[in-house]
């Protein structure tokens, strides 16, 4: 039975008494608290062989409770007699009873005598008060909690369910899990399988003795062979593994104590090395920058002097703020550093000679004087610069304008453009000139202006005067040039402008004569070169008269002609005369007297060329005409005779007059004549060749074109054998379907009763109508429309919207005659085939001649019915596929 737990430990002998009966369990007990015992012992150099036996006299007793509790117990006795052995457990007893134990029925004679069972209930209220009661999870009793910490250490690993300390720990997992949760290096869990406790077992009780230190205290045959392993037993070893791992964090956490204070202690050294590092280079800093703000070196240019105000605002913006970010961090660092020491009670820290913070804030303050210093000088100086750059900018900017005014001004007044130039551009130069002569005078002022502010800038005593003299002088030097030069130009082109305006105006006079006479010979080239196109006699004669008229019109033309080149001739005497350069050609026309000359050349060329191609086409429109009406005098006799031909063709199709027979001679007798009249359309054939070589379009002589000619010639050659063909059909009908010549002729007359437009076929309504005509019973009504739709899906396959003749003769056979079917034919074949399904190759060729029974044969399907024989042919199949009903 399981003994309660509880702060005092309560051990009854009845109760020993059946817990420790010589059982398998009893000798798991006594194997495991044996080796707990020495796992102890061991620590002071001895160990126990028999429990029970070796703690008789008490003196390993003693050792035992020394080396688990760590205290020092009375003084043992020495002596081996039985007294002194009862004195020793005696004084191992009162030392378990002063831990708070209370030990009932246990007495130091029971021990002394080498009682197993008080002995071994001794040991497991040891093993209770100095192994498992100070285990405690959650304020559970030490059972609980031992038992509750090893719940939740194996509850990550499967096939691990603890619920006690017996039947739970038989399959080795258990003792696994806890080595693998606290040291997964030493056991790869994944490989162990629970249906191999012995391994799992062994595997635990190695690693936990070779690495833990935990000795066997069981073995892995009694825990298997058991079925209730002892709980007691398990309990002390479980014991042993709880406090090999908490051992283990203690040792951590001491540990981690240590690292701790190190590492405080080191975080303040580097705080220490950080403020020496941090003071020294602020202070080498502040070292350079105040020299450079104590120069006082002045500049000679407003741009230097702005370069070094720039160079401090820079100072100002980019390096100084970097530096009060170090000093202020600086001083934080030193207060941090200063409060961490005594937090932690170390002394203070003392920097180096000359970094205190009061030494920095002495040299800062320095640095802040020579600042404050610099800056008002650099204020000083500029404003003292900014008066002579201002007066500088202001000649440079005046010269800079002038100059750029004056370039390329003097090669512009020293051209001579105005002796190739013409009258408009003389006059132009001259405007533009008198431009330049306004802007000239205007300009003086500024030329007065820099010549002031040089005056000035001497002196003042700008650094840069000779430059600022030197330009002056160049710009009064080219000024007093560009006055000559522009009173010299001006005369120059006064001149020219007078002799230009003389020539002008015969120019003038040129062009006004010149321009509508060179039309005039343009108009009249085009005119006799024009190719000309006349269909008529009469059209070339108009030409011929024309032309007559033209040619009487030349004396005249030739006098304006030279009065024309007159007037050139007495410009080329002014240029010659005067020694006037003319570059230039007439600006009022691109016409010189050499085009003129070469026009009035060609046009005299032209004129008998003209003459010569009216007499041609004269010739050749004669011939045309006659060509015309040749092939009208043939046309107006053809074109009427095939519209004869046409109109009694329909009359013999639609009369009834006579048998089909009698109708079909009489319309090959027509198809004969009309083959015999092939030769004149042949001959008008080559009429209308010769027409379109000599390129005749139109032919006033006849309305009949070859094109008209040929169309009814070929629709009278369909038309006859159309008709012939549907009149062959006819005959075909009548006599397939048993047609008389009367019901053919029957047909007839309702079909062209209806056929008011004579086209040779029906609209819907008229087929419609001529049906009932017939008898056919087609009602208003939706079945009514339904059958008729039925009638013109057979009539009118293509849903053309027509019903021919012979479709309706076709119809209409079908209706009124008797014909074969696929089920007549079904049984025909079965006849043959002796009433069977099936019909052999042998009884075709026996019953039915030889073509018609292979060509059975070839089409026939094989019969795959199953009172089919090899051989045998499926005449049904054949019979539908003959009528349509099926694919042959």
């Amino acid at each position: 039975a399981s003994l309660p737990y509880s702060p005092t430990y309560c051990v009854r002998v009845s109760a020993l008494t059946d817990d420790f009966s010589l059982s398998p369990p009893l000798l798991l007990r006594l194997q495991t608290f044996t080796a707990w015992c020495n796992s102890h012992l061991r620590k002071a150099g001895t160990q126990i062989e028999n429990i029970e036996e070796d703690f008789r006299d008490g003196l390993k007793l003693m050792l035992l409770l020394e080396v688990i509790s760590g205290e020092r117990l009375a003084k043992p006795e020495r002596g081996k007699m039985r007294v002194h052995k009862i004195s020793n457990v005696n004084k191992a007893l009162d030392f378990i009873a002063s831990k708070g134990v209370k030990l009932v029925s246990i007495g130091a004679e029971e021990i002394v005598d080498g009682n197993a069972k008080m002995t071994l209930g001794m040991i497991w209220t040891i093993i209770l008060r100095f192994a498992i009661q100070d285990i405690s999870v959650e304020e559970t009793s030490a059972k609980e909690g031992l038992l509750l910490w090893c719940q939740r250490k194996t509850a990550p690993y499967k096939n691990v369910n603890i619920q006690n300390f017996h039947i739970s720990w038989k399959d080795g997992l258990g003792f696994c899990a806890l080595i693998h949760r606290h040291r997964p290096e030493l056991i790869d869990y994944g490989k162990l399988r629970k249906d191999d406790p012995m391994t799992n077992l062994n595997t635990a009780f190695d690693v936990a003795e070779k690495y833990l230190d935990i000795p066997k205290m069981l073995d892995a045959e009694d825990i298997i062979s058991t079925l209730r392993p002892d709980e007691k037993a398990v309990m002390t070893y479980v014991s042993c593994y709880y406090h090999a791992f908490s051992g283990k964090q203690k040792a951590e956490t001491a540990a981690n104590r240590i690292c701790k204070v190190l590492a405080v202690n080191q975080e303040n050294e580097q705080l220490m090395e950080d403020y020496e590092k941090l003071a020294t280079d602020l202070l080498e800093w502040i070292r350079r920058t105040i020299p450079w703000l104590e120069n006082r070196l002045p500049e000679n240019t407003m741009q230097a002097m702005q370069q070094k105000l720039e160079d401090f605002r820079d100072y100002r913006r980019l390096h100084k703020p970097p530096k009060v970010q170090e000093k202020c961090q600086l001083e934080i660092n030193f207060n941090t550093l200063q409060t961490k020491l005594r937090l932690s009670n170390r002394p203070a820290f003392m920097p180096s000679e000359g970094k205190m913070v009061s030494d920095i804030n002495n040299a800062w303050g320095n640095l802040e004087g020579a600042e404050k210093g610099y800056e008002e000088w650099l204020l000083n100086e500029i404003r003292r610069l900014e008066r002579l750059d201002h007066l500088a900018e202001k000649f440079r900017q005046k010269a800079a304008i002038h100059e750029a005014w004056t370039e390329g001004k003097e090669e512009m007044l020293q051209k001579r453009d105005y002796e190739t130039a013409s009258l408009s551009e003389i006059k132009a130069l001259l405007k533009k000139h008198e431009a330049f002569e306004s802007d000239l005078a205007a300009h003086q002022d500024r030329v007065e202006q820099i010549a002031a502010i040089a005056q000035e800038l001497n002196e003042l005593d700008y650094y840069d005067s000779p430059s600022v003299n030197a330009r002056c002088q160049r710009i009064c030097d080219q000024w007093d040039a560009l006055g000559a030069l522009t009173q010299k130009r001006s005369e120059a082109l006064q001149r020219t402008e007078k002799l230009l305006e003389t020539i002008d105006q015969l120019y003038l006079e040129f062009a006004k004569r010149a321009a509508p006479f060179n039309n005039w010979m343009e108009g009249a080239m085009e005119d006799l070169q024009d190719t000309f196109i006349v269909h008529t006699i009469e059209e070339i004669q108009g030409l011929s008269t024309a032309h007559e008229q033209f040619k009487a019109t030349l004396p005249e033309a030739d006098k304006e002609r030279q009065a024309i080149l007159g007037i050139h001739n007495e410009i080329a005497k002014i240029v010659q005369t005067y020694h006037v350069n003319m570059a230039g050609t007439n600006p009022y026309t691109t016409i010189n007297p050499q085009e003129i000359n070469a026009k009035w050349d060609k046009v005299r060329q032209l004129v008998p060329q003209r003459d010569q191609a009216l007499i041609e086409e004269h010739a050749r429109q004669q011939n045309n005409e006659r060509l015309r009406r040749q092939f009208a005098n043939q046309a107006n006799v053809i074109g009427p005779w095939i519209q004869t031909k046409m109109e009694e063709i329909g009359r013999i199709s639609i009369e009834m007059h006579g048998t089909l027979e009698d109708q079909l001679t009489h319309l090959r007798q027509y198809e004969k004549s009309i083959v015999n009249y092939k030769p004149k359309i042949d001959q008008l054939e080559g009429d209308h060749q010769l027409i379109q070589e000599a390129l005749i379009f139109d032919n006033k002589h006849t309305n009949y074109t070859m094109e008209h000619i040929r169309v009814g010639w070929e629709q009278l050659l369909t038309t006859i054998a159309r008709t012939i063909n549907e009149i062959e059909n006819q005959i075909l009908t009548r006599d397939a379907k048993g047609i008389s010549q009367e019901q053919l002729n029957e047909f007839r007359a309702s079909f062209n009763h209806f056929d008011r437009d004579h086209s040779g076929t029906l609209g819907a309504e008229e087929f419609k109508a001529c049906l009932i005509s017939l008898g056919f019973d087609i009602a208003n009504d939706a079945q009514g429309e339904n059958e008729f739709s039925r009638i013109m899906s057979i009539v009118d396959p293509n849903r053309m919207g027509i019903v021919t003749f012979q479709a309706f003769i076709d119809f209409m056979s079908r209706e009124t005659a008797d014909t074969d079917t696929a089920d007549q034919v079904m049984a025909s074949f079965k006849v043959l085939a002796g009433d069977k399904n099936y019909i052999l190759a042998d009884e075709l060729r026996r019953e039915l001649p030889p073509d018609q029974a292979e060509y059975c044969i070839a089409r026939m399907a094989p019969y795959t019915g199953p009172d089919g024989v090899p051989g045998a042919l499926d005449y049904m199949s054949f019979s539908t596929a003959l009528y349509g009903e099926s694919d042959l």
